[in-house]
């Protein structure tokens, strides 16, 4: 399984159903979509600022994330940011492989 931030900005439309339904529906409506497509909420925290909502997933790969995005964007309930999310061990991987990259200017 893939982790995931998903970062939530309410529209105004999605403020006022959140504000209907509160947030304890919207953590058991997010929970049973991620579980639909086969993954887990591991954490969901409503927040302030930029951000109206922060939940780490686990999902199955990059599809499940972009049909997630995909479907709260044609909802029209707010915009999404969703983060590939590494493990220190997988950061240690792409931390060794070695590419052909040069910097501009760079000889």
């Amino acid at each position: 399984m893939a982790k995931f931030l998903i970062q939530l900005a309410y529209s105004a439309e999605g403020a006022k159903g959140l504000r209907k339904d509160g947030g304890t529906k919207r953590v058991k409506v997010v929970s049973k979509a991620v579980e639909s497509i086969g993954g887990k909420v591991e954490s969901f925290y409503f927040s302030f600022g930029a951000y109206d909502v922060a939940i780490i997933v686990d999902l199955p790969d990059n599809a499940s994330a972009a049909a997630m995005s995909m479907v709260v964007g044609a909802s029209g309930a707010g915009h999404l940011e969703t983060t590939p999310l590494l493990t220190p061990d997988e950061m240690d991987h792409a931390s060794g492989k070695k590419t052909a990259y040069k910097a501009p200017g760079a000889s």
